[in-house]
């Protein structure tokens, strides 16, 4: 494809270049027309061009300038192509740009170009948005351009916007322009008008001006920070993968336990434990549902109750006792209540999840009917749980079915990506509904109905059930299973008792209560009522539902990923930038903690054209990479035919050791090069790191009573994760006193480097310090190896490398206030966690010890306060002068020798 953007050059002022330019379609009505739209730029603003053309775009001649829409805080761009355009491969993406009032629909042409020119669209609008409101774009050199405008059209009648069509400005008629413009500046300055009130004015007055005014509009904001950032591969990909899914997914059963109870506005009275624990093994899943949670006028009028707590109470305790649960949800609408809890090793897989309400009450709004839900992934599965309680009375079945229509209708659930419209009740995958549906049962008397209970001839009682003919009418429910039910009617009962209702009212007994599924790989295992229970007019019912969930193959998906990737490359344009790279996966092996390890990729340019390259960040991400890994070049200039060698480097440092040892982060990242004009490449970056005692937290290492390599990394994480006090069983967990790599740099220098010279001053060999390193990870030997320059050096990298410095940052504030106090400073280290005070104590003796023999040394109180202060007393953030003094003055109160200091001679860690 020619690069269009030389033409559009020709027509513009000196400074202003047109950065990328794509042919498009403007949508009018039923008009479609060829059109030339170009991104240009002056200084730091940006307008869009739109240019009419005869042909394929050569020269200025070739084009005629339509429209200008200044890129400003009032400007939006939103990708309107509807799904099933989509889930075309290939298909043109259709935007609406929208500025003030005025709005156009332009299709622009399936390709990489494409994608570049809305992202770079994107890139603009967004600098307006963060300099906005101290720098706001005036957008003077578009000034001239209104002034030579001739005739007008109208581009959407529908917004009442016209603008004015104009010729191609030829570049003898630059020079003209700019003097028209400098005149009219001229003119309003004579009149005592700035620039900006005449364009206010001009706005106000004119609304067939072709340059808008682009004063930002505050009301606007939200909707221009929703702009979404364009990504029509990324679409394209999602829809192939969704396409695809069944190649890289598989079923795995969960068991989800599901539950409900129209409580008749009562407390608790007993145990919920014969309706929640009532299976033999703990469900994975808990959906437990309440209707009639409080019946009171404050609860309606203002959708607040104390009652919603006790219930929650009593569901935690009534879960099953052989599993731990964590909770996840709760979402209430006056009475009506729904409860998601899962089992803990299940909650990393959850994700995306939303709750929503619709009132189905008076008016359809008010609360006392309606339902409740809640959406969640789960693994590659999307879920959707809904609790409703529908209209009552025996003859209201329409009303009942009605009610639930409204409910699929108005129940829409908002996506992580607000450009994409909400999600329904029906797009979800797997659909379980439950609650007090109150259908009936029609044509019996009350008297016959009971017999049948007492038969237990619920067959036929259930072919007069409402909801059933309902369902066999395919008026509700469409899609829905219901389980067999074999118990009795769990409705209505003489509340505290099993009686049948024996007011004047006499209900017919029905099963209001019930839950349905629908979805694939969907068995039911249990569906019963609790007769126990006796709190309520109402029994409860639970439904123990097995699903398949689609659980995804980490190789399997990347496969196919890959596979999408190049089928869709393969559907670019042919004359965009291309390069080949050497390899596109990259392993590092046993990375060690500040130990480099660098792998090569070789990025070949095989395209027609020369290209530049640029590693770029990922959505949402600030850096192309993460913080331990460097990509040199990151960015470069490629002649066609030519080469360039770039170095990935692997470097695990003290900012990025804490999470990758605690297993909160692993060596896995995807890299992004870009080429301009051109398509991504991603490279794909994994390795295993070996946890280091450097990076590890102070409690973490007291804990290990092993080095740290030699205990399995499951354990190394866990004890991460437990804090001093928290979480530990005395007996199994009782720390050391310090921790064992601590003692054995310090009793090695206490040994044997008491008279170095220059200690502390003097850096070690790298090599030795990986010699110490793997020394205290790994435990080969009972002594140190390297000079005693290198233990001393390797002291200060663990020193610093800690999470938490040996004084934590949340006293850093007290020690500064205190500083000139030795007194108050020592009454500080005596309130530090008991595995920092413990290191923080044996370190001061040592040092005390060193400063002995200064004359061999050359140790004194400045020196080490200076090079220890700023490692024991870390600040959470940047230091300024004053402060670093008084963290030197408050650590030097410790290198005075007290009688309270203890002695460290052959002091190990217990």
């Amino acid at each position: 494809m020619m690069d269009q953007s030389v033409a559009i050059q020709e027509t513009l002022a000196k400074g202003e270049n047109p950065t990328h330019a794509v042919e498009c379609v403007l949508l009018l009505n039923d008009v479609r027309e060829s059109k030339l739209i170009g991104l240009v730029q002056q200084n730091k603003e940006h307008a869009l061009f739109i240019f009419s053309h005869r042909r394929m775009a050569i020269t200025g001649d070739d084009v005629t300038l339509d429209e200008i829409i200044p890129i400003s805080y009032d400007f939006s761009v939103v990708e309107v192509s509807s799904p099933d355009e989509l889930a075309v491969v290939g298909a043109d993406t259709q935007v609406r740009v929208t500025f003030f009032e005025e709005e156009l629909e332009l299709k622009l042409p399936f390709g990489s170009h494409t994608r570049l020119f809305l992202s770079e669209v994107n890139r603009a609008w967004s600098d307006v948005c963060e300099q906005y409101p101290k720098d706001k774009p005036k957008f003077d050199w578009l000034t001239k351009y209104r002034k030579m405008s001739k005739g007008a059209r109208s581009l959407r009648k529908s917004t009442g916007a016209t603008t004015v069509k104009m010729r191609h400005v030829k570049k003898s008629q630059r020079a003209d322009a700019a003097n028209s413009s400098r005149q009219m500046k001229e003119d309003e300055r004579t009149r005592g008008e700035s620039v900006h009130d005449s364009q206010e004015r001009v706005r106000s007055e004119a609304r067939d001006d072709l340059i808008r005014n682009s004063q930002p509009i505050l009301a606007n904001k939200s909707q221009m920070l929703g702009m979404p950032q364009f990504g029509l591969r990324d679409n394209l990909i999602k829809c192939e993968l969704l396409k695809n899914e069944d190649a890289y997914t598989y079923i795995q059963n969960y068991s989800f336990f599901l539950g409900t109870y129209n409580v008749n506005g009562q407390n608790p009275k007993e145990s919920l434990s014969p309706w929640l624990a009532s299976s033999t093994t703990p469900p994975d899943f808990y959906l437990v549902a309440f209707q009639e949670l409080d019946l009171s006028k404050e609860a309606f009028l203002f959708n607040d109750t104390p009652k919603e707590p006790e219930w929650m109470l009593a569901v935690y305790k009534g879960l099953h006792p052989d599993a731990k649960y964590a909770f996840v949800k709760l979402v209430r609408l006056v009475g009506i209540m729904l409860l998601f809890y899962v089992k803990m090793e299940h909650a990393a897989h959850i994700s995306e999840v939303e709750v929503e309400s619709v009132g189905t009450g008076v008016m359809g709004r008010l609360g006392n009917k309606g339902a409740v839900a809640v959406r969640f992934q789960f693994h590659n599965s999307d879920i959707c749980v809904v609790n409703s309680h529908l209209a009552a009375h025996t003859e209201d079945f329409e009303r009942r079915n009605q009610d639930f229509k409204d409910i699929c209708r108005r129940m829409q659930f908002s996506q992580d990506d607000l450009t994409l419209p909400p999600l329904t009740i029906m797009k979800h995958s797997v659909v379980l509904w439950l609650g007090d549906l109150n259908y009936r049962i029609s044509d019996l008397e009350v008297d016959h109905v009971k017999d049948l209970i007492a038969k237990k001839d619920f067959e036929t009682l259930y072919n007069h059930d409402q909801l059933k003919r309902q369902m066999d009418e395919e008026v509700v429910f469409v899609g829905f299973t219901e389980g067999e039910i074999d118990f009795q009617p769990t409705y209505k009962y003489d509340t505290g008792s099993d009686q049948w209702d024996t007011s004047e009212k006499c209900r017919v007994p029905a099963w209001c209560d019930r839950i349905l599924w629908r979805g694939k790989n969907i068995k039911q295992l249990q569906y019963q009522s609790h007769m126990t229970l006796k709190t309520s007019d109402h029994k409860p019912v639970s439904s123990l539902l097995e699903i398949g969930i689609k659980v995804v193959d980490e190789e399997s998906y990347k496969r196919t990923f890959e596979e999408i990737v190049r089928h869709i490359d393969r559907l670019e344009n042919d004359c965009i930038p291309s390069v080949s790279l050497s390899q596109r996966e990259f392993q590092f092996q046993d990375v060690k903690f500040m130990q480099q390890q660098a792998k090569t990729v070789s990025v070949y340019n095989d395209g027609q054209v020369p290209c530049q390259f640029e590693f770029i960040p990922k959505l949402d991400e600030a850096t192309y990479c993460k913080p331990w890994l460097t990509a040199n070049p990151a960015k470069g200039f490629l002649a066609q035919g030519a080469s360039v060698d770039i170095d990935l480097e692997v470097f695990v440092n003290r900012s990025t050791a804490p999470e990758l040892n605690s297993g909160q982060q692993q060596l896995e990242d995807i890299l992004v090069l870009h080429l301009d004009r051109g398509k991504d490449y991603f490279i794909s970056i994994t390795g295993n790191y070996l946890p280091s005692c450097f990076g590890s937290s102070l409690s973490t290492l007291c804990l290990l009573k092993e080095p740290i390599q030699d205990m399995p990394l499951e354990t190394v994480r866990e004890l991460s994760m437990k804090s001093d006090i928290q979480g530990r069983n005395p007996e199994t967990d009782k720390p050391q006193e310090i921790p064992k790599e601590i003692w054995m740099m310090v009793d090695h220098l206490f040994r044997n480097a008491k008279k170095q010279e220059e200690l502390f001053q003097q850096p070690g060999l790298r090599s030795e310090f990986e010699e110490i390193r793997d020394c205290l990870d790994t435990g080969s030997s009972d002594s140190l190896p390297g000079s005693n320059h290198s233990v001393a050096e390797a002291l200060l990298l663990f020193l610093d490398a800690l999470p938490e410095p040996v004084i934590p940052f949340s006293f850093y504030p007290q020690c500064l206030e205190c500083c000139s106090d030795s007194s108050q400073c020592r009454q500080i280290i005596s309130m530090l966690p008991q595995c920092h005070k413990n290191v923080f104590n044996y370190l001061m003796p040592f040092l005390q010890e060193l400063l002995k023999f200064s004359a061999h040394n050359r140790l004194d109180i400045n020196i080490l306060a200076s090079i220890f202060a700023g490692l024991l007393l870390r600040s959470p953030t940047k230091q300024d002068i004053t402060e670093k003094r008084k963290v030197k003055e408050f650590f030097q109160h410790f290198l005075v020798q007290m009688p309270s200091d203890r002695d460290i001679h052959d002091k190990s860690p217990e």
